[in-house]
């Protein structure tokens, strides 16, 4: 059996062999289901394998699961294989995103795997005649303590055997008896990656499959008047379908559908003149729903009647696109009534559901499967690929890939969403914030509240990052994109913290811990000033050193940066990141790491150079040539600190460092030159502007 694309006959098959009870694809009402075995298998052969309904989209969640799995059964991590996000065989998970798989999924799929042991202890301690409490259990094998020679193991128990037993309470390990977890194991997709036999969405080709290229339109809001597919159709073995809103030609080879979409010639009705990159701004702050008191105690007027002097500012960031290497790609086939689509997705049950909707279909006859995923960030989520794949599929009767190319990615792309925070805040003589008054616009209210010390504050939120929670308001698709609202709310809080310092006169580092009571966040700023050696001054100090802090869902973020700024072209050089991090119970140091790191590097793209330009519904970024992604050449030195914290369960690692980037480098920035930046991205010609201003 393939462990990545099990077909249902294989898993039925084995059922009868091992630990394993089928259950329904799709539940009435979707949840995590309550039977341990919809998570776990325990081969004939001693092998087990884990079931889960997430994905493996690069951030190693086949290897950290696995760890889960592999601590509460006492197996050995290299006998566990990882089924991911098959819809026909896995349990439902509501998709993979926002740092949740270790945060939220990690205790269900640990209280599964303890049951399971559990169970397995009380068939043992039948088998061998000795009490519960008598038995050792490692690497699947289980003896009695007191009697040598005494053994059985996992595979015998259940060789053969329907397991149905369960418990109404399992304790799960403590942190202190770990012996998988807090390891650094090999990746289990590492071998497949760096060899190139990881299979994703668009490598799943069956015979016969046609590539579908589709007539799109030139901008959002375009609608098409007619389309001439003559020239088209005489091509020899191309296929040309027109459905509804839907234009497009198949062929067996792409290259061939790539020619044949540019003979139709077809006329569009434009979008009237609208917003542009340049005047959204303006636009979201008139058109913004109203705002929602996310937050508030103290007394603001009260609070700025205190203040010596009020500091009042406005920060904006641009649309970002998610970027990933892999475009959106989907294979569709239609077989015995039931279609399956391997779909690179971070939704593999929602998909199901939408292309049910599509197909007329009921969900039991959707099949999702998920290879590896080549990068998300929130950005697949939505599968409109998934959808035009199946429908082509059903109108053709073959099966069908549909593969987006770079120009699609970015027209298509639900964007980090344009969005505009003002903070007016105030300092006492003694140069305490007495005052903070926050207003977020578009952004979203996730981590909106700041976490310092000041009696008097409130917090609004006007708008979400999401397109369902303002419709209309945008020019075009709106999403979740890695960690939704809190890279705005972070860049506009910190950087005016700084400089509510700069204005006190106080060295930033030691003006945040004069504000903070909170003892995770002050653990993680003092730890990265260890690590940074951090030598208190006020800025701008020239040196071009900033520091910024966040809280993400429970996991605790200071990061540290040095820059030099090149005051003839604006170009800024990012040297040296530190970045503290208390995500609670590690589950893989190496593997926390690596997320830390790539969470770094992919902020700096937000900080310094990506921005999505437009207008009038048309996105003017097409490719890399003009959306810059960060390079390699110009990555820094990156330190990552975790902080020891077993006393509460694993939060996410995934996101957290992301969200400090944009306000780090802007605060670093500053201290350079004495420029202080108010939108991002920090573009050389932004720098320019603001040295201008002096």
């Amino acid at each position: 059996m393939s462990p990545e694309n099990p077909t249902r006959r294989e898993v039925l098959g084995l059922a009868g062999s091992g630990l394993f009870v089928i259950f329904p694809a799709q539940t009435p009402r979707p949840g995590y289901p309550a039977d341990f075995n919809a998570y776990l298998r325990i081969d004939a052969d001693g092998r087990v394998t884990c079931l889960v309904g997430k994905v493996e989209l690069g951030q190693g969640s086949k290897t950290a699961l696995a760890q889960l799995l592999a601590e509460e059964l006492d197996v050995a991590l290299e006998s566990v294989d990882m089924v991911m996000g098959d819809t026909d065989v896995c349990p439902w998970d509501g998709g993979t995103h926002g740092s949740l798989s270790i945060r939220q999924f990690g205790p269900v799929l640990r209280g599964a795997a303890a049951e399971a042991r559990a169970v397995l202890l009380e068939l043992a301690a039948e088998r061998l005649g000795a009490p519960v409490g008598r038995l050792q259990v490692k690497a699947g094998v289980v003896t009695d303590s007191q009697a040598a020679g005494q053994r059985v193991t996992y595979a015998q128990l259940v060789q053969g055997k329907r397991i149905e037993r369960h418990l109404e309470k399992t304790p799960l390990k403590a942190v202190a008896g770990y012996t998988v977890v807090g390891q650094s194991p090999r990746r289990k997709d590492a071998l497949d990656k760096v060899t190139g036999r990881a299979k994703y969405a668009g490598d799943m080709a069956v015979p016969g499959t046609l590539h579908a290229r589709i007539l799109r339109p030139p901008a959002h809001g375009a609608t098409l008047k007619d389309a001439d597919t003559t020239a088209a159709e005489k091509v020899a073995g191309v296929r040309v379908v027109k459905d509804g809103d839907m234009v497009a030609v198949l062929h067996e080879r792409r290259d061939v559908a790539d020619q044949v979409l540019d003979l139709i010639k077809a006329r569009f009705d434009r979008p009237r003149p609208g917003q542009d990159d340049k005047t959204i701004f303006d636009h979201l702050l008139k058109a913004a729903p109203e705002g929602r008191v996310v937050d508030q105690s103290g007394d603001i007027v009260q609070g700025a009647q205190a203040s010596e002097n009020l500091v009042e500012k406005t920060y904006l960031n641009s649309y970002v696109a998610h970027a990933a290497m892999e475009t959106h790609s989907a294979t569709a086939m239609i077989e015995g009534g039931k279609v399956t689509v391997w779909v690179g997705t971070q939704s593999p049950f929602g998909v199901q559901q939408q292309v049910a909707q599509a197909l007329g279909f009921t969900p039991q006859n959707v099949r999702v499967v998920t290879p590896y995923v080549g990068g998300g960030f929130g950005g697949k989520s939505a599968a409109r690929q998934a959808i035009e794949a199946a429908r082509l599929a059903k109108l053709t009767g073959k099966p069908v890939q549909v593969v987006w190319d770079r120009a699609e990615e970015f027209f298509y792309d639900t964007f980090r969403p344009a969005a505009v925070v003002t903070i007016v805040s105030g300092l006492t003589r003694a140069g305490k914030i007495s005052v903070w008054d926050y207003k977020v616009y578009c952004a979203g209210d996730r981590e909106c509240k700041q976490f310092y010390d000041i009696p008097h504050q409130r917090t609004v939120s006007a708008g979400g990052w999401s397109g369902a929670s303002t419709p209309g308001l945008h020019p075009f698709g709106i999403g979740p994109w890695r960690a939704p609202s809190v890279n705005t709310n972070t860049f506009a809080r910190e950087s005016h913290i700084d400089i509510l310092a700069n204005k006190a006169g106080v060295d930033p580092v030691e003006f945040r811990l004069g504000h903070l009571s909170d003892k995770r966040v002050r653990r993680v700023l003092e730890a990265a000033a260890k690590q940074f050696d951090w030598k208190p001054a006020p800025t701008p100090s020239r040196r071009g050193v900033g520091v910024a802090c966040a809280i993400y869902l429970g996991t605790y973020v200071a990061t540290m940066a040095e820059v030099t700024v090149d005051k003839s072209t604006g170009r800024v050089e990012v040297k040296r990141v530190v970045c503290a991090q208390d995500q609670d119970v590690t589950v893989s140091p190496d593997g926390s790491r690596q997320q830390m790191e790539s969470s770094i590097t992919m902020g700096l793209g937000y900080a310094l150079t990506e921005e999505v330009r437009f207008k009038d519904g048309e996105v003017l970024e097409r490719n890399f040539d003009t959306y810059r992604i960060p390079r390699f050449s110009w990555l820094p030195k990156i330190e990552t600190v975790l902080i020891e914290n077993p006393e509460t369960p694993a939060s996410g690692c995934g996101e957290p460092p992301i969200v400090t980037m944009g306000a780090v480098v802007a605060n670093a920035i500053f201290d350079a030159v004495g420029a202080r930046m108010f939108q991002l991205p920090m573009t050389p010609a932004r720098i320019l502007e603001a040295l201008k201003r002096g």
